[in-house]
């Protein structure tokens, strides 16, 4: 089938990714307020996406980001070498005192009916000091690359990272690559410099230029102004929402050909069930659902967009694309951390129906 994507053959590399890098602490199952100790995760929604395809699906993947040149830096970037994937950073000095610093996101697990909790301490946050002209994007692209992505959560850092986000895309679109970007609406950090009506306005200049999205109707909605139905009391598993919005997306952004979300209904912070859908070209593919139990559910959904993103790369069916991204975000969502430990073996052998009990 046609897919509607002009994904090319070679590059030097399979993706490139525009993004904040982040350290995330997490103290397990026991809240901040009683922790005594955290492990320490690298993450960021656009990073996550290169991580996964490097690490588990093999392919040559690299981040645009900040670093800044302090300890907290050295780390991250040693997680980002081990993961396989290559950095073009802008590089900035730490004075000591107030930074500019690499962000931290703070995410317990919760455990039952107590549900994680996620805060932030993004002040005077390195990527979102970044700006058009930071990057050279010829010599980034030079070698050739095939796709290009990025996100909502880079585009609500500040009044440049959306601009620089269209900078790239622009960039990516003459190299050749296919462009995706994943909506992410976060209201916690639209929130301090602009809210709804402001991420409706940067992010819909940014998906003028997208061929592929990620994101759900509630994504659509809040992130877009997409009008939807009201969605609080229907199942989470149904796709029926998520659909019906589709229209509207590609009469307002006919450059869009593929459209892309996880489905979850939350039964407990440890129990969930999970599915996929996907809107390719015109037609609607849905994953099997299945019940999880979940370890760590942070990084689900970028690893449904990575698995999904290599279906498409590869030059899988579609349905057998979603399948992929289906099986990869549950695998995810098995192990501690925001990046992959699973590999393509496994989430080849969950696609076609292993381990867990399937309800077709």
């Amino acid at each position: 089938m046609d897919i509607g994507l002009n994904i090319p053959k070679e590059g030097a590399f399979d993706l490139i990714s525009l993004g904040a890098l982040v350290h995330r602490l997490d103290p397990g199952v026991v809240p901040f307020r009683k922790a005594t100790r955290c492990d320490i995760h690298v993450s960021g929604g656009e990073y996550n996406v290169a991580a996964n395809l490097a690490d588990c699906f093999g392919l040559r993947t690299a981040i645009v980001t900040a670093m800044v040149d302090y300890p907290i830096g050295d780390l991250i970037a040693e997680r980002v070498r081990a993961m396989g994937v290559h950095a073009f950073y802008k590089r900035f000095k730490h004075n000591g005192v107030n930074g500019p610093n690499m962000a931290t996101v703070y995410s317990d697990r919760g455990y039952g009916v107590r549900p994680p909790v996620v805060f932030y301490n993004r002040s005077n946050e390195a990527a979102a000091l970044l700006k058009p002209g930071d990057f050279n994007w010829k010599e980034i692209f030079a070698g050739g690359v095939r796709w290009f992505h990025s996100g909502g959560i880079f585009a609500s850092l500040s009044a440049t990272t959306g601009e620089l986000i269209i900078e790239g895309m622009q960039a990516a679109k003459e190299a050749g690559a296919v462009v995706s970007f994943d909506l992410n609406y976060r209201a916690k950090l639209w929130g301090v410099w602009g809210g709804q009506q402001k991420a409706q306005e940067v992010m819909s200049r940014i998906v003028a230029h997208a061929d592929v999205l990620v994101g759900n109707e509630e994504d659509l909605q809040l992130g877009l102004g997409i009008p939807g139905p009201e969605v609080a009391a229907a199942s989470k598993l149904d796709p029926k929402a998520f659909l019906a919005m589709i229209e509207t997306v590609v009469q307002r952004y006919p450059n869009v050909k593929v459209v892309a979300t996880t489905l979850r209904e939350v039964h407990s912070s440890n129990r969930h069930s999970w599915s996929a859908v996907a809107w390719i070209n015109g037609k609607a593919y849905q994953a099997p659902t299945c019940e999880l139990d979940v370890y760590d559910r942070v990084g689900g959904g970028d690893g449904f967009a990575s698995g999904f993103f290599y279906g498409l790369l590869t030059g899988e069916p579609p349905e057998e694309a979603v399948r992929l991204g289906w099986a990869h975000g549950a695998l995810l969502t098995t192990f501690p951390g925001d990046t992959t430990m699973a590999t393509l073996e496994q989430v080849r052998a969950f696609a076609r129906g292993g381990s867990a009990r399937i309800q077709r």
